[in-house]
């Protein structure tokens, strides 16, 4: 089921008005409502992966369970093994079983043997890197005596299967989320006039400008070789404001909706095409995500302890594995790798934290050494994002290929009519507005806070019709095959 979509737009009251009906003195029967909802929802596009989530969700919390009775240092290990390789298990087949298959015949062929093997034809279960994660993150905490393990499996049941952010995050730790199926939830009118916000901004942001960028964004790449290098950089400019419009976009809605129901999720993006550098950026792109990783991986693996070479390595090892759980192809490990690189100086000068506060804190304008930040990180970004669109890596460098070439100081041209102006006019508007907005959770959360009733509604209003005017052809969310 799609937040842009008709089916949603009707689930979606019907289900806050039963959940707030059955009371917030109710947590139990709240609770087991979500757990069912939240099935309903997943089981909107494949009701056979319900199992899937189900099986993972019967583990972990058995595994919590256990781990509560048992003081055996071995025997606690033993279980948090389990706990892993069941789910990265399930993660590895759905997801990377034909990449690792293919690779291997082809190494194979490579070094001269005669070895064929049909690819199993394995559907990717929607939202599985997300809440695979999720429940990890879980019997981790468990295990290191962070979370005290729960009894109560249909509150647990529902911390996994939350309907606002199942299939693309942002993927909350069961240290933040889980305890508020245990507390009172009131309905609280500022909260649900904050998230309708929250959404109606994300709403912008996915069909306004995510979509209508996509059209151009897969004009261009799906026919790359008969554009010039001007055009391809267009194209991957469009990309770069889709994939953000997109990704960001879901996330609003998530924590909107989230908000609906007496819930706070995590802050999973901040205005990251405004970092001055890539440290900074990743620390305001997909937040959830690389605070995970930082956490369970990063920090287990020594951090920033250590020697030069250590701190290197990990480097390399994060973004390269956050690389891979995007997907199972070479461009994505590539993607890694490369904004690694990106990364290394920063890292070697120790001002990888240089960037800490809200760029322009306090200004309208951003100074020339902030403006000039903005700008490299960004024009460096678009180029990342060329590997993570491409095809394969055949395609990406036929692409660099051709932006690095004499082509590039032609004109770009685009068949695109009215459609391509608007478009590049909603974009300016855009971003426009995340620059006024940029010191709120989203963009216009504190943009006409002070203005006059009719004003500020009058702005609103704007949007909503924006979303009905200008919306693009649908498109699933990005995120959706990771």
């Amino acid at each position: 089921m799609l937040f842009n979509s008709i089916d949603f737009a009707v689930f979606l009251p019907i289900v806050f008005a039963l959940y707030w009906i059955i009371g917030s003195k109710k947590i139990k029967a709240q609770n087991a409502f979500l757990f069912l909802v939240s099935y309903v929802f997943y089981g909107w596009w494949d009701w056979r992966f319900l199992s899937l989530i189900l099986f993972s969700t019967l583990v972990d919390y058995s595994i919590g369970v256990l781990l509560k009775s048992n003081n055996n240092k071995a025997q606690r290990k033993a279980l948090l093994w389990v706990s892993i390789l069941v789910n990265l298990g399930f993660l590895g087949f759905f997801k990377y079983y034909n990449f690792f298959l293919d690779n291997f015949i082809t190494a194979f062929t490579f070094l001269g043997g005669n070895f064929t093997s049909s690819s199993l034809k394995v559907i990717l279960p929607v939202g599985i890197s997300f809440y695979t994660f999720q429940t990890l993150s879980y019997t981790i905490d468990v295990y290191k005596q962070k979370l005290e393990p729960t009894k109560d499996f249909i509150a647990f049941g529902a911390f996994v299967s939350f309907f606002p952010q199942l299939v693309a995050g942002p993927i909350e730790r069961a240290t933040n989320l889980l305890p508020q199926f245990y507390s009172k939830r009131e309905f609280s009118y500022s909260k649900a006039v904050n998230g309708l916000k929250q959404i109606l901004w994300g709403l912008f942001k996915k069909v306004v400008i995510a979509d209508n960028c996509a059209e151009f964004a897969n004009m261009i790449f799906n026919n790359s070789d008969a554009y010039s290098g001007s055009t391809l950089i267009l194209g991957a400019l469009f990309f770069t404001f889709q994939i953000y419009g997109d990704f960001s976009g879901y996330s609003d809605i998530a924590i909107g909706t989230s908000r609906l129901f007496g819930f706070n999720l995590m802050k999973n993006f901040a205005f990251p095409y405004f970092s001055r550098d890539i440290a900074e950026f990743w620390r305001r792109w997909h937040i959830s995500l690389s605070t995970w990783f930082r956490d369970y991986l990063y920090i287990p693996l020594g951090g920033s302890k250590g020697g030069t070479m250590s701190k290197v390595r990990n480097t390399f090892i994060i973004f390269i594995v956050s690389g891979f759980w995007h997907g199972a192809n070479w461009t994505f490990i590539v993607w890694g790798f490369l904004n690694a690189l990106y990364f290394l100086p920063l890292l070697l000068t120790k001002t990888n934290r240089a960037n800490l506060e809200v760029v322009a804190h306090n200004k309208t304008l951003p100074s020339l050494r902030e403006a000039f930040g903005i700008f490299t990180t960004f024009l460096l970004t678009i180029f990342a994002w060329i590997f993570f669109r491409a095809d394969n890596l055949t395609h990406a460098f036929s692409i660099f290929n051709e932006i690095f070439s004499s082509s590039t100081l032609s004109a770009p041209y685009l068949d695109g009519g009215k459609n391509l102006s608007f478009t590049l006019i909603l974009m300016i508007v855009f971003v426009v507005i995340e620059w006024f907005g940029r010191t709120g959770h989203f963009a216009i959360e504190e943009i006409g806070k002070y203005w006059k009733k009719p004003i500020r509604w009058g702005f609103y209003y704007l949007i909503l019709m924006a979303i009905f005017w200008f919306t693009g052809k649908q498109q699933e969310f990005i995120y959706f095959q990771f």
